[in-house]
């Protein structure tokens, strides 16, 4: 009887530490925030790790383009690695928020798949499920009115999880003013 109510003592224990003593050190693993796009690898012995006490304000600029137009932007790619590997660490849905702003190069993507198809000789646009399940994992997506003009994109066109705003160096700026942290696309 003794020798049961100590095993048991000790399994309870053990179960306790998951998230402290023993698991701390190591990420849990929860579903992928964003399917289909795995987190960044462990690294043992890493000392800067995701912190579920920090409040990620981070703006994602992506000014280039997909190597083709069939291509996923890469730098999407690298945004989503971020979300999913802030994921596997537990950071609270209320302590991610990520902006991704759409300028230069990658503006053409940011149009509804019928434009995109229209102008891509019938593809489909292959961002467009990566943005939604992006959003749905709680993005931002913005893009900057100065490059839908300079690319003669009619704004009734823009996917509908996408903003348009006035320049991206105006949401930057605004956006670094309000605490974010500036980072480029492809990570």
């Amino acid at each position: 009887m003794r020798k049961q109510i100590f095993c048991a003592a000790i399994v309870a224990g053990l179960i306790g530490l998951g998230g402290y003593g023993l698991g701390g050190a190591m990420a849990q693993t929860p579903a992928l925030l964003i399917p289909g796009v795995d987190p960044t690898k462990d690294v043992p012995g890493a000392k800067e790790l995701p912190d579920p006490g920090i409040v990620y304000k981070i703006v994602f600029d992506l000014a280039e383009a997909a190597p083709k137009p069939g291509d996923i932007n890469p730098g999407l790619v690298g945004v989503a690695h971020y979300v999913n590997t802030l994921g596997k660490y537990n950071i609270p849905a209320d302590h991610r928020k990520i902006v991704v702003v759409f300028h230069r190069g990658s503006t053409p993507i940011v149009v509804n798949n019928e434009t995109y198809k229209a102008a891509h000789d019938g593809a489909d646009n292959p961002n467009i499920a990566l943005i939604a399940a992006m959003k749905k994992a709680g993005v931002d997506f913005r893009v900057c009115g100065q490059s839908v003009l300079a690319n003669k994109i009619d704004p009734k066109t823009i996917n509908p999880d996408i903003e348009l705003d006035l320049w991206a160096g105006m949401t930057i700026t605004n956006l670094m003013m309000r605490g974010y942290a500036h980072l480029g696309g492809a990570l």
